[in-house]
């Protein structure tokens, strides 16, 4: 027996998605006040997390719950890689530590992967398919904010085997409708992946403090210009 296990993830989701929006990391990030320190905070936990999730995809490829929707051209961990390495340098796997949140995020997918692999289900589900959508909007977003040349910092948001984002999102809903669960597992499932749109916050909430600071620098400098700029306009008045 199966359910439409998309639209019960969608609709069951939907509050979470909100407060995850309204965290105050991604209303800055939307806004296009990003920077790098930050950015690549993120970037790091979101490597660790991927690396956990692809891991465990790929160990369980044929249990009949995670076949359906196992799809190698979603994997980031390479792409993440790339990221590490413009922001931290060669040496990017001496220097890119998790962080609690992240930690904490990685032993959950753990361990759903020994105990109730379909709960995978929910974590590809809320990472994958807003990489896809959302995503898209944050990697023009970045570059924009953060001055990056074309593909540099931003190969997270690159899916290079996908030449139809929304056809392969289609896909993607239709193969989750057609896992073999019942309705109570369909439950649980979508409340794996309210708990992992919690996750997703408290990533976002670790880096609120960095990008506060990084306002008050942004503002200072820019009084500082205004200031300057005003002193020169009158000393040539004068």
């Amino acid at each position: 027996m199966s359910v439409n296990l998309a639209t019960m993830l969608r609709e069951g989701t939907k509050k979470s998605h909100t407060m995850a929006e309204n965290v105050g990391f991604v209303k800055c990030f939307l806004k296009g006040v990003v920077e790098k320190k930050s950015y690549r905070k993120l970037v790091t936990s979101l490597y660790f997390v991927y690396s956990a999730m692809e891991e465990e995809m790929e160990r369980l490829k044929d249990h009949p719950l995670v076949a359906p929707i196992y799809f190698p051209e979603l994997n980031r961990k390479q792409s993440l890689e790339e990221d590490l390495h413009f922001y931290y340098g060669a040496n990017w796997r001496g220097e890119a530590k998790n962080t609690k949140a992240g930690k904490e995020y990685v032993a959950r997918i753990r361990e759903i992967a020994q105990s109730n692999p379909e709960l995978l289900v929910a974590h590809c589900y809320t990472r994958y398919l807003g990489d896809l959508s959302g995503g898209q909007i944050l990697k023009k977003i970045s570059q924009r904010a953060m001055n990056l040349n074309d593909g540099e910092g931003i190969a997270f948001y690159e899916f290079a085997d996908i030449s139809d984002e929304k056809a392969f999102k289609d896909n993607y809903r239709q193969a989750m409708n057609e896992l073999p669960v019942d309705e109570t597992t369909a439950e649980k499932i979508v409340d794996e992946a309210n708990d992992a749109f919690g996750m997703n916050m408290k990533l976002f909430q670790e880096l609120e403090g960095n990008l506060v600071k990084a306002i008050g620098v942004m503002l200072f400098n820019t009084l500082t210009r205004r200031r300057t700029r005003g002193s020169t306009e009158l000393a040539t008045a004068e």
